[in-house]
């Protein structure tokens, strides 16, 4: 089942909705709430019980035209949005680093449609993307087994995580979460997929592109540290809660400039795929392309990684 906010016209608040081949199912009468995040933690907490209803609500179609509505990020405040720290295996030229996380501000996050706007200010030297898997928890959970990961994880989303850099990959003020936290930097969605419908979030297939030029194209399955251990390792810190995010980290090979006037389309097969403008007030420039400067990585790898439809199907 995959679960979205949005808004039609006249709309002053986000509603529940069920996303369909043919568009937007209304399931706005099963959940209400102050905003989105009160809404989609509402069903999260209370999905069992709801999912007869929502269900009847799909058979019953009658769906409305993605014309009509705006999709809205399926998750617009989380209480954490917590992101692994690289995370992939980049041609494995390397023993595995040790698992390491970072908080970003949930202020970051827009939806679909929206915006990226860089920072009115010079200091931080480029910005980057990196399309990324997200883990939606139901909480709260704490200290959870590795064997339990299920238990913790309501269920999928995509998440493209923007960040300014002060030179090759290093995250702006030295690997600060600062570099990562700018608003508008955590475009979220287009919807979140219940985990039933994912038999393995580490065969899950990743693209992105920028004005249709593809950038990431990698496998989930390549993670260093893969799903359970992230969230039996995170868990170990923290208590995790409705609605809270966990980012798995990008494949680098593929990473590159995002400047003003641009369009960033994220696709993870399976859950969906959704779309972003960049404006930059400043209007400035960097290199198109596969980053191949400095701390770059194996940029030759994207090409020879690239998972082929054949073995991975492609799916809606």
């Amino acid at each position: 089942m995959k679960l979205c906010l949005f808004k039609s016209s006249g709309d002053a608040t986000a509603r529940l909705g069920l996303m369909a081949a043919d568009g937007v199912i209304d399931a706005s009468s099963l959940a209400a709430g102050p905003d989105g995040q009160a809404v989609m933690c509402s069903v999260i907490d209370r999905f069992d019980a709801l999912r007869p209803e929502l269900e009847a609500l799909i058979a019953q179609g009658g769906a409305l035209d993605h014309a009509e509505v705006t999709l809205m990020a399926p998750l617009p405040r989380p209480g954490k949005i917590v992101n692994c720290l690289a995370n992939y295996w980049e041609h494995a030229q390397r023993e595995a680093r040790p698992l390491n996380m970072f908080l970003k501000s949930p202020d970051a996050v827009i939806g679909p449609g929206e915006t990226v706007v860089l920072p009115n200010f010079t200091e931080p030297y480029a910005f980057m993307h990196e399309a990324e898997l997200a883990l939606v928890f139901k909480g709260p959970v704490k200290e959870v087994r590795e064997e339990n990961w299920r238990d913790a994880i309501f269920g999928y989303t995509c998440f493209m995580d923007i960040t300014a850099r002060e030179s090759g990959r290093r995250t702006w003020r030295n690997n600060s979460w600062m570099g990562k936290s700018f608003d508008t930097f955590a475009p979220m969605g287009p919807c979140i997929v219940t985990a039933d419908e994912i038999p393995d979030p580490n065969e899950l297939w990743v693209q992105f592109w920028n004005d249709g030029q593809l950038r990431h194209n990698y496998m989930t399955d390549d993670m260093e540290h893969r799903v359970p251990e992230i969230v039996w390792w995170l868990t170990q810190f923290m208590t995790m809660n409705t609605g809270d995010v966990v980012a798995c980290g990008t494949n680098h090979e593929g990473l590159g400039f995002v400047q003003d006037g641009e369009t960033l389309r994220m696709k993870i097969h399976g859950i969906g795929e959704f779309e972003v403008g960049v404006r930059d007030p400043l209007g400035r420039e960097w290199e198109r392309g596969v980053y191949m400067g400095e701390g770059s990585t194996n940029h030759e790898a994207v090409r020879r990684h690239r998972p082929d439809a054949t073995l991975n199907p492609t799916s809606n």
